[in-house]
């Protein structure tokens, strides 16, 4: 019987207290079934004792590259951190010294490893992978990623291949529809090796063009549209968005994000879609 199974998973746990307080309330009094975890962020003790007190909640490891401070000592990865002892601070700035060749894997790999072994050590199940900013469908990056969760027995990763004709009623810009065209491209590859690996995936994913400016009319056109089959919904929901403007100057709609997730409609569509919401952890069984 076809069947539509969704998992719609909050980005960037761990990042600020209104981000983790947001998604833990979005996956109690909403819809959000699975969240991903930076291992490397401030608020990462507050969002794992939280995750710890929400066991039903689906949680992977947010691999971060760029950003945020590394977990891995920077003296061991020196190529990949500047003298201050930081990620790159932009995904543009660690694709220029990574095409260039200035970044050397061997660092890239010791600081993922260092992330997941971090999370790892809570002792929290790890239900997949994924990334910010997306880096580990990267040419090269991937095989790292998959070999690490072979090594971890992380079942799952993110393919973050969005229909490139679909728009859901969201007015991207060119500069967003040529970026996801580009991401998809390497996500679709990335597929293929995640299969080869036998590491799980989603068939469809969902939330790249609208994703940090989602509300409920764009969330609601891509729950009715959803194809038949395991699909990723992502999104960024949060409880301030003048703390996190402050803090990182992204200038996301995290507070729509968070509304619309948790709003009573969303609910109504899933239900009479008849849509399943399941996590990371249940693609096997999917």
């Amino acid at each position: 019987m076809l069947m539509k199974k969704l998992i719609i998973n909050a980005d960037d746990f761990g990042i600020h207290e209104t981000v983790s307080r947001g998604i833990i309330d979005g996956y109690r009094q909403g819809c959000i079934s699975s969240t991903t975890l930076m291992a490397g962020a401030d608020g990462f003790e507050q969002a794992v004792a939280l995750a710890g007190n929400n066991p039903g909640l689906g949680l992977g490891v947010h691999l971060t590259l760029v950003g945020e401070l590394p977990v891995a000592a920077p003296g061991t990865i020196a190529s990949l951190v500047s003298q201050d002892g930081r990620l790159p601070l932009a995904y543009g700035r660690f694709l220029q010294q990574f095409l260039a060749g200035q970044i050397r894997l061997t660092d890239i790999r010791r600081e993922l490893e260092a992330q997941v072994q971090k999370v790892a050590d809570t002792g929290l199940r790890i239900t997949h992978l994924d990334s910010h900013q997306h880096m580990h469908v990267v040419p090269q990056i991937i095989d790292i990623v998959l070999d690490i969760a072979k090594h971890f027995q992380i079942k799952a990763i993110r393919i973050p291949a969005e229909p490139l004709w679909f728009f859901g009623g969201f007015p991207g810009t060119a500069g967003r529809v040529i970026g996801r065209g580009g991401l998809s491209v390497l996500a679709a590859i990335a597929r293929q090796k995640a299969k080869k690996a036998g590491i799980a995936t989603t068939g469809h994913f969902y939330g790249m063009l609208a994703g940090g400016h989602m509300n409920e009319t764009y969330l609601l056109n891509i729950i009715k549209q959803l194809p038949y089959g395991t699909s990723e919904l992502m999104l960024h929901p949060g409880l301030d968005d003048q703390a996190m403007t402050n803090a990182y100057g992204w200038k996301y709609h995290w507070q729509d994000e968070y509304q619309a997730v948790t709003g009573r409609r969303l609910a109504d569509c899933l239900s009479q879609e008849k849509i399943e919401l399941i996590h990371f952890g249940d693609l096997a069984h999917a």
